[in-house]
This record gives structure tokens, C-alpha cells and sequence, in this order.
């Protein structure tokens, strides 16, 4: 199995998502894909499944956003967001697994045709966003009857439970054809997913970052390790129907 994994920028940040997605298991191999890595249309092709990163704020211009906002970038990186809308593009014509973790989420959500909040203010202080390098953590509310419910269930998991946070953006218009699986207790989007599964394939996001709750032990399991297991069943059921 063939997993796409965008490029964050960091290799530490990078490695961590390696080690959730293959999580001892030598048949899953992870390819960094991102612009100026190489990956041409063929490569692209080749994947199995897509795992939409995080990072940097996606350039403004995508979603008619305004260039001056508080706790803007210096720069944006607009080569990136091309190669990554083109991957997402590709991967759900394709009908590969798509998940997508903090930027991730917020991609798909551009991509699709919603908008985003471009600064949670005091609320991304308080709640969202981390600080020196640590994250915050806060609680969700997971949607029962949905997807990520689903899975948050069958793992023994509870609808509410604690995840780690490092953003400042958010969703503010939901795109159309994406329902909201889960939110912070301040209202904010953590989680979305199609609200009609018919003729698609799985596709998952959230706001937290799961690769790093893996790697520091956190106790809400069904937060991280679930998720990365239901990921995971899907690419092999998908490719085995290829």
C-alpha cells in the first residue's frame, strides 16, 4: 500500500506522521509528495490513498480572503497549495481514502468551495492555538450518527473526548457537499466528512493533529489510533476492489 503524505516542511513533523500511519507495519510504505519533491502526474496515479498535512495558512486568495490578518504568515507558500488542491483533485477523482489533519481539513474545505475564518482571535488563544512549540488541549463533541462517530464508537471511545490543537484558522463557510463530525466546545469545526457517501470514497478530516497525540501517549486513544486504523481498513478495501 502506497500512502501520499504532503510535505509539512519539518522532517521531525514529517516522521510523525510516518509513524501513526505505518504504526509497526512494514507493508505500509508512506511517499512524501509536495511541490518541488518531483512527484509528477504519474507518481500521483500510483497512490493509494491521500494524508493532506499540516502547516502554513493557505494563501488567501483561494478562498477570497484578505492578505492582512492577525497572526498572518510572512510569506505564503502558493506552490504548495497548487500541488496539494491538484493531489486532492486527483485523489478523489481517483476514489482513493482522502484524510486530511489541521490545513488538511481546512484544504478540502477550499478546495470544495467554503471559506475560512482567518484568525480564531481570543478564542484561538485561549483554546486553539499552541504556544513555543507545545500544543494546547481541549475537548470535542463528536456528531453520534456520523462517520468519525462511528468510528469513535466502535473503538470504545466516548463522543467527547480530549485532542491537542495548534491552529489559529478554522472553518467559517462549510463547502457544500461536506458535514461537520465534530466541534470544539466553543463551536469550532474539528471534524468534517461527505454528507453523502454514494458513488465517493472515504474521506475524513480534523482540526487536531493526530500523528503527534500517537507519538506522546495521549489516553483518548479512539482519538488518534481509530481513526488511523479505520484510515487504514479503507485503503485496503479500496485497493482490493482495484
Amino acid at each position: 500500500m502506497r500512502i501520499g503524505l504532503t510535505y509539512t516542511g519539518s522532517d521531525k513533523k514529517h516522521d510523525n506522521y510516518v509513524r501513526w500511519l505505518q504504526s509497526g507495519d512494514g507493508a505500509i510504505e508512506v511517499i512524501r509528495i509536495g511541490a518541488g519533491d518531483g512527484n509528477g502526474d504519474d507518481e500521483l496515479t500510483d497512490l493509494d490513498a491521500l494524508v493532506l498535512s499540516g502547516g502554513i495558512d493557505i494563501a488567501p486568495e483561494f478562498y477570497s480572503g484578505g492578505n492582512d490578518y492577525a497572526h498572518a504568515p510572512n510569506g505564503w507558500e502558493r506552490a504548495r497549495d497548487l500541488f496539494e488542491m491538484a493531489a486532492l483533485e486527483r485523489a478523489l477523482e481517483r476514489k482513493i481514502p482522502v484524510f486530511g489533519v489541521c490545513r488538511g481539513l481546512q484544504l478540502i474545505n477550499v478546495v470544495l468551495g467554503g471559506t475560512l475564518v482567518q484568525d480564531l482571535g481570543e478564542k484561538g488563544d485561549v483554546l486553539h492555538e499552541g504556544a513555543g512549540g507545545i500544543d494546547k488541549q481541549h475537548e470535542v463533541q463528536v456528531v453520534p450518527d456520523s462517520l468519525l462517530g462511528s468510528i469513535i464508537a466502535a473503538s470504545g471511545g466516548a463522543p467527547n473526548g480530549l485532542v491537542n490543537s495548534a491552529h489559529h484558522q478554522c472553518i467559517d463557510k462549510l463547502a457544500e457537499g461536506l458535514v461537520v463530525s465534530c466541534r470544539a466546545v466553543d463551536g469550532t469545526i474539528e471534524g468534517i466528512e461527505w454528507a453523502d457517501t454514494a458513488q465517493r470514497s472515504f474521506l475524513l478530516a480534523v482540526q487536531w493533529h493526530p500523528e503527534r497525540m500517537y507519538t506522546n501517549g495521549f489516553a483518548d486513544a479512539a482519538f488518534y489510533g481509530a481513526l488511523r486504523d479505520r484510515f487504514i481498513k479503507e485503503i485496503k478495501h479500496n485497493h482490493g476492489n482495484h
